[in-house]
């Protein structure tokens, strides 16, 4: 399965047999909004907490990609999940009402395709068959913990992102009709000294660059080979420096459509989300909302989503730390339908 230095290949094609998304009223006013399963109008959507109301969106995505791939929950047999939040708990509260045996991942907003991969992995290594993957953020969640508590009402400069809120989730299987997934490249740590949390877009940038260009060195394939690259939330600064690295490294993205779910997931000239978005569900409703129906329609036949994760904490950045980022590639493939 392991091909080359950082690529499983997944001979068995597990397929995506079902996927859901649910967002926030910010999501719902985006140019995306009626791919999205079920839009809040509200950010507190009825809970008491923050918290609560990320679970609430995760828990909800579960549900409806459980019933979009006609699977009963005693059926399923992993989860594989994780968020922003400290000791990933809007996840594993989640798997406490999921009730599968659960797998926790952290790896930031990387974690849609890492846990996407590993659930991949799983279905095409027979050691499950029907697993499911699932992400969350929410905006107000990651803003108190990492930046300021919502009523502070801090300004943020123009290299900030918005946080994402919302929850994708995707059912793996051995077998049926839908997109597959044909392999996955995962990224190794990159770091280039950038301690500031306001411009996660320029920390994260070389991560997507190291780990598209290994996916095509792993799998001798080019830009060409897809209808769509696009990375997970790199937004405008970030994703501005993406492009010009790789235009440096002679990597030739022109011959694709090289884009971000970031500036896909707002309209950014029209809506106060600074650079664009970030968040673990940026590239999770961006990806199981809209491009896998953009897929089913047959307007793409192959993509290549690049998530991308700043992995730092609140501690690490108070100590100074810089701020060590990763990006994890999922090949997909139109399939049968």
């Amino acid at each position: 399965m392991l091909r080359g230095a950082q690529t499983w290949w997944f001979d068995r094609r597990p397929v995506i047999a079902g996927a859901a998304t649910v967002v926030g009223p910010e999501e719902g006013n985006g140019p995306l909004a009626s791919d999205f399963d079920l839009v809040h109008p509200e950010l507190d959507m009825q809970q008491k907490s923050w918290e609560k109301a990320e679970r609430l969106l995760l828990e909800q995505a579960s549900d409806f990609a459980l019933k979009a791939a006609q699977l009963d929950k005693k059926r399923l047999q992993f989860y594989v999940g994780g968020d922003l939040m400290n000791q990933i708990i809007s996840s594993s509260f989640a798997a406490r009402t999921i009730g599968a045996p659960y797998l926790g991942v952290f790896g930031a907003c990387s974690t849609s395709m890492e846990s996407l991969a590993l659930a991949a992995l799983i279905v095409n290594s027979g050691s499950g068959q029907y697993v499911l993957a699932g992400t969350s953020s929410h905006n107000c969640t990651a803003e108190k913990q990492f930046r300021y508590p919502t009523e502070y009402g801090s300004q943020k400069p123009p290299t900030a992102q918005f946080t994402v809120t919302g929850a994708g989730a995707a059912v793996l299987a051995h077998e049926g009709s839908g997109p597959v997934v044909e392999c996955a490249t995962i990224g190794k740590i990159v770091d280039l000294g950038i301690k500031d949390p306001f411009n996660m877009g320029a920390a994260m940038a070389p991560a997507a660059v190291d780990t598209i260009k290994s996916h095509f060195n792993d799998t001798g394939r080019a830009p060409g080979d897809y209808d769509l690259i696009v990375t997970g939330d790199l937004a405008r600064v970030g994703h501005k420096i993406a492009s010009d690295l790789l235009a440096r490294e002679g990597v030739p993205m022109d011959s694709t459509v090289f884009s971000d779910c970031g500036l896909m997931v707002y309209d950014v000239d029209k809506q106060s989300v600074q650079a664009g978005g970030s968040g673990c569900a940026c590239s999770a409703v961006v990806t199981y909302g809209h491009l896998l129906k953009r897929l089913a329609r047959g307007d793409l036949n192959r993509i290549l989503v690049v998530a991308t994760g700043a992995l730092l904490s609140p501690l690490s950045y108070q100590q100074g730390e810089s701020i060590p980022c990763i990006a994890h590639a999922v090949a997909i493939e139109r399939g049968q339908n």
